[in-house]
């Protein structure tokens, strides 16, 4: 028979904490001074579609959130190692939590516990939400720039390479699109102006509010980017307004531009687009309970809504005129 995994006397599991997960998660706190051999709590915290995540109390001093990634998620493009040095990048730049540890090959990384909320979509639809997050962004933006990049026209196609290779449901009318894609891309290029840090994945439970600053967590997709990507992926991912665009754009500018309205936009439809392939990945591999494919097909059907739109033409040419 197999042995049962074990921990030291420091560690106490909390319900539905997992024994597997609890002997990773020991291992590495033992190694910190601020846990080494000190009693302490580990509790399951909801969410996380790629990872399992708990918040780590120690019997004194602050707390901290552990988080133990999936094995099966190197299908979905993401770089453990780059998460890491961008996540204390991000820490640097005063928009992310302190890193306490992160080890890659381990699949664990420890970092401080923000005391705030968690915002949900609906937060988002408050314009001095809006207008706080931007800022955020701008700062994160203005920091130590991220050791890859984020491109999601390469990621996409590396999606759908993916789902080609294993099987994996496309959405019907899925591959029509290209074209329309690489009409995008082009049009885009014409007033590129280049890449900085970008989160890349802000939908709302990656933004927290302490009351007094606006957090962002969770560095998974991070890499050095468009900065209207960031800000279309924001709109896209809370499904607001069309206005709440406008506003979320023109606070981060400083200024109202069309171009830039149109860019985001354009880089949302894009968002949209590609990351209904990931849900298709998760939907076969992920061993979450979660309807991925019922939530990559919303996303899905609102880009193909986008590249039906009369609208899709007056935005191309939008981007491509001065700001």
């Amino acid at each position: 028979m197999t042995a049962q995994p074990t921990c030291t006397a420091a560690t106490v599991l909390r319900p539905s904490a997992g024994r597997a997960d609890l002997t990773v998660l020991d291992a590495m706190l033992e190694r910190l001074p601020r846990f080494k051999g000190r009693p302490r709590q580990v509790e399951p915290l909801p969410g996380g579609l790629t990872n399992r995540i708990y918040k780590v109390i120690p019997s004194s001093g602050p707390a901290a959130v552990a988080r133990l990634t999936s094995g099966k998620s190197d299908l979905l493009a993401i770089d453990r190692d780059a998460e890491c040095h961008n996540a204390a990048a991000a820490a640097r730049a005063g928009v992310g939590p302190a890193v306490l540890a992160c080890e890659p090959a381990e699949g664990v990384s420890v970092v401080e516990w923000i005391d705030g909320q968690t915002l949900e979509a609906g937060d988002l639809r408050d314009s001095r939400q809006l207008i706080r997050i931007a800022a955020s962004c701008a700062q994160l933006h203005r920091g130590p720039r991220f050791v890859n990049d984020f491109d999601m026209f390469a990621i996409q196609q590396r999606y759908l390479e993916v789902v080609r290779q294993h099987g994996f449901r496309l959405p019907a009318r899925y591959v029509e699109f290209m074209p329309q894609v690489e009409q995008l891309r082009g049009a885009l290029a014409v007033r590129s102006e280049g890449t900085v840090p970008c989160h890349n994945d802000l939908l709302a439970a990656n933004i927290m509010d302490d009351g007094e600053r606006i957090w962002l967590i969770d560095y998974e997709y991070a890499g050095n980017n468009d900065p209207c990507f960031e800000l279309g992926n924001i709109w896209s991912e809370s499904n607001l307004e069309l206005h709440q665009l406008d506003e979320l754009v023109t606070a981060y500018h400083g200024y109202r531009s069309a171009a830039k309205i149109a860019r985001a936009r354009l880089l949302a439809v894009m968002s949209k687009y590609g990351w209904t392939l990931w849900a298709s990945i998760q939907d076969a591999v992920s061993e979450v309970e979660f309807d991925f494919w019922s939530w990559g097909m919303e996303k899905y059907e609102r880009a193909v809504a986008e590249f039906d739109s009369p609208e899709f033409t007056r935005l191309i040419d939008d981007v491509q005129q001065p700001n």
